[in-house]
């Protein structure tokens, strides 16, 4: 690979392999934080003006991590527009704008004072789980009823995706952001979340395989309502439990929370709730009574 090119925005730095004209950026306002390690092919900015701060996503750079052509970047960042728009949600991050630069695409959103509980590159495993300053970490030492309010909002906003004929594709801790000043979650990057009926064309999907179903690496399988129910569930064991290992010794939520999870992440489908909201309900019953204990 030739020598990654070091770039400065205002006060940070960032490596892209081919210099990048970033002028329509620092006109927006002062640079003060940048994502640059993503494999999508989008490179993210956090931006402040006059007091406010924006996040921005833009695609079109020739970023480290990414083995793709920046313009296919283009076209699916500019696809995921009508789906921040259709899945506008108070527990989603609100899109603002959205506008064409000369080499590239960038999407602007309200900025939220969240941290990614998937910090992969600042706490790859395993000190995601053990490092004292890893998002995760501070999660999930979490008193319980302060992430089973955090699931709830997770939960509501996949119920509200499925009522509006979309399946959620890609959805990880990684898309996942806790506010722990004011216990507040928000979901991020619904990028290559699909309008039902959708079709496993790919083989394995997009995603993090800690998350998916058996569907999601199958040629050819439907991707469905639950299929989202295992994605809920496999999250669940990764917010309560030890994520892969679902053992109960792993899990801190209650018997009857266990069981619900457990049916969700049944391997074959046909043995899991039929849909999120028949998840949601149970699970939401049993939170309530977990909670009165």
């Amino acid at each position: 690979m030739s020598e990654l090119q070091l770039i400065y925005l205002d006060n940070v730095s960032l490596h892209l392999k081919e210099k990048h004209n970033f002028e329509w950026l620092t006109n927006m306002g002062e640079v003060f934080t940048v994502f640059d390690e993503q494999d999508s092919g989008n490179i993210c900015f956090g931006v402040e003006k006059n007091g406010t701060k924006q996040f921005v996503k833009y695609a079109g750079a020739k970023t480290k991590e990414y083995r793709g052509q920046p313009e296919d970047a283009v076209v699916r960042l500019k696809d995921s527009i009508p789906i921040y728009e259709d899945l506008r949600h108070k527990h989603l991050i609100k899109l603002l704008d959205h506008f064409e630069v000369e080499e590239g695409y960038a999407l602007v959103f309200e900025w939220f004072d969240g941290e990614c509980l998937h910090s992969h590159w600042a706490f790859p495993p395993p000190h995601k789980y053990t490092h004292p300053d890893s998002p995760f970490y501070r999660y999930k030492i979490l008193p319980i009823e302060q992430r089973l309010d955090s699931f709830k909002t997770i939960l509501e906003f996949h119920l509200y995706v499925e009522r509006n004929n979309y399946v959620a594709v890609d959805f990880y801790d990684g898309s996942i952001l806790y506010d722990f000043k004011n216990n507040v979650t928000k979901i991020c990057d619904i990028d290559l979340y699909k309008k039902k009926p959708f079709t496993n064309t790919m083989g394995r999907l997009w995603g993090s395989s800690r998350f998916m179903s058996p569907e999601e690496f199958e040629l050819d399988s439907s991707i469905d309502e639950r299929t989202n129910v295992f994605n809920m569930g496999a999250i669940a064991f990764g917010l309560f439990g030890g994520e892969l290992d679902r053992s109960r010794s792993k899990w801190e939520a209650g018997e009857e929370l266990y069981q619900i999870a457990m049916k969700a992440v049944k391997l074959d489908r046909l043995d899991r709730y039929s849909t999120v909201e028949e998840f949601f309900s149970a699970w939401d019953t049993a939170s309530k009574q977990e909670l009165v204990k």
